[in-house]
């Protein structure tokens, strides 16, 4: 499955759990490599888009920034 409409702020759901015990995200830099912060200890890691799109599970919820929720009109 591929994420290519990732933006920034969105909280995402890997696969397998960070050594904290979260499984949630957050992205806080995009471009070839992903930035993502960890909503419970805060680490930051920097993955490869490609490797980050294999792991993610799940799209939570959208940041400020992505796009407007399917079936409703942007303002």
């Amino acid at each position: 499955m591929k994420y290519a409409d990732l933006g920034l702020n969105d909280r995402v759901r890997l696969r397998k759990p960070h050594p904290c015990g979260s499984y949630e995200w957050r992205i806080v830099r995009l471009g070839a490599d992903i930035g993502l912060k960890c909503e419970r200890c805060g680490r930051r890691v920097l993955l490869s888009r490609s490797e980050v799109e294999k792991r993610i599970k799940q799209i939570i919820s959208r940041g400020a920034d992505g796009p407007p929720p399917t079936g409703q009109a942007a303002e």
